[in-house]
């Protein structure tokens, strides 16, 4: 490339990778979307390392996993949580290198001086409406100088009881009326489609089809950037990231370390032309996000410096093998009340998941525990949730060891199989050495308690 890139990249909030069109849904309207992913490449293993709005936001602008840089759970209100003051960001980093940085939409981050912004707008200046946010970086990507956007839609988070509906499931954030300068697109709940993380019944189709409809509005605003982009001369010579915090706010999603909660849509458009089309199974997290933009920024820190690391140089290669072989991941708070650590290592094939705190019941975020989907199955007194059993939701083993082959939907729990004892003792030890590493606290919990 003759000059540095810009580079923009986009964080949806609660977007899971079931509810994509590049990424197998043909029901939902995601068009802009797509036609990234077929400009550039679609990781096809792609997670957060934590499935929790704030903790996984300070992953993706520090390169840190949550326990290193002290955003164990919520920013915002009572919850507190915050980075460590001597955590250096993504915002400082690509700064000092010399770019225009700036930031639109939800932050959901703390402390506010930790990230430093050229340009920022009010954090609620625009709500839900994603096309009018995208309309108010115009004036940010003119110009010459190389630039960072940080641009961070509220959809598809929920928002609220639609009172109006019989079955009072969530709005998501969908206006009763459009936008001006957009059309909403509301979708019919008898075509939505359910994943099996999920049951078929009325609520949980309501409020899938409220889902879909805040996510078409997402695309729209995406759409939309991509033609600001354009218009002001800057697209071609601009690396464009899409990714989601965690996956759908829906039991068994988001807060959980199950695969609709952490493995996510990653959408890579590359100005040097790498990936046009194609997918990539190399297996890569959020920690990598902040190395990976630095390196295209040439800008990149002192080996080590980053529990990730930049996947520039796999984007166009469908199925590298000289590549990681597993990925960490953990969960210690959501609401200041939803203590529930755990620690986590995924291969292509398995997943092993450590419940710290395995004699508690599971918690709740609060809004998932009020949804209708779930309050809907306890009032029908379902026995199972999708393909998991609500008991099994609720109480968790210490071990949990899934053959991602033989049974994606991580029902059955190996991890007391005696064949497998050797496979649970060298996926503990990789947890702990990885503890060890990088100085995780809940690492003396293997003798404590």
């Amino acid at each position: 490339m003759p000059e540095r890139p810009n580079i923009v990249l986009i964080v949806s909030d609660d977007h899971g990778r079931e509810a994509l069109g590049c990424y197998g849904n043909p029901v939902v309207r995601t068009p802009n979307l797509d036609a990234l992913a077929a400009e550039g490449v679609r990781f096809t293993h792609s997670f957060c390392t934590t499935a929790s709005c704030a903790a996984s936001r300070s992953v993706i602008l520090t390169g840190l996993h949550n326990h290193a840089n002290g955003t164990y759970g919520h920013t915002h209100g009572r919850h507190h949580f915050a980075c460590f003051h001597d955590v250096v960001t993504l915002p400082r980093m690509i700064g000092d290198a010399g770019y225009r940085t700036g930031r639109v939409g939800k932050r959901h981050y703390a402390p506010e001086a930790a990230f430093p912004w050229d340009w920022q707008r009010p954090e609620d200046e625009c709500g839900r409406d994603d096309v009018r946010m995208a309309e108010t970086c115009r004036e940010f990507v003119s110009g010459s100088e190389p630039f960072f956007l940080y641009y961070c839609s509220r959809n598809p988070h929920r928002a609220g009881t639609l009172e109006s509906h019989p079955l009072r499931p969530d709005h998501f954030g969908n206006p009763t009326r459009s936008f001006p300068g957009d059309t909403e697109q509301p979708v019919d709940e008898a075509e939505v489609i359910i994943p099996r993380f999920l049951p078929d019944t009325p609520e949980v189709r309501a409020e899938l089809a409220q889902y879909y409809q805040s996510i078409a509005r997402l695309d729209r605003g995406v759409g939309r950037l991509m033609q600001v982009l354009r218009e002001a001369g800057r697209y071609d010579n601009t690396l464009v990231i899409y990714v989601s915090d965690n996956g759908a706010a829906f039991p068994h999603a988001k807060t959980t370390l199950y695969e609709p909660g952490m493995r996510l849509p990653c959408i890579v458009r590359s100005p040097d032309g790498a990936g046009r089309g194609r997918t990539c199974d190399g297996l890569i997290s959020w920690a990598d996000l902040t190395p990976t933009i630095l390196d295209f920024a040439d800008a990149g820190g002192e080996p080590g410096r980053f529990h990730g690391r930049s996947f520039r140089r796999i984007i166009d290669r469908q199925s590298p093998a000289d590549w990681r072989g597993s990925i960490h991941a953990s969960h210690t708070f959501h609401e200041i009340t939803n203590y529930y650590p755990m620690r986590v290592v995924r291969t292509h094939r398995w997943k092993f998941i450590w419940n710290i705190a395995f004699k508690l019941d599971y918690s709740f975020a609060s809004d998932l525990w009020a949804s209708a989907s779930w309050q809907g199955a306890r009032r029908d007194g379902l026995d199972r949730f999708g393909v998991r059993s609500m008991e099994a939701y609720a109480h968790r083993p210490r071990f949990e060891l899934y053959d991602l082959h033989a049974d994606p939907d991580e029902v059955y729990n190996l991890a007391d199989d005696p064949a497998r004892q050797e496979l649970v003792e060298s996926f503990a030890r990789e947890i702990r050495q990885f503890q060890e590493a990088t100085g995780d606290p809940w690492l003396h919990k293997w003798e404590y308690e």
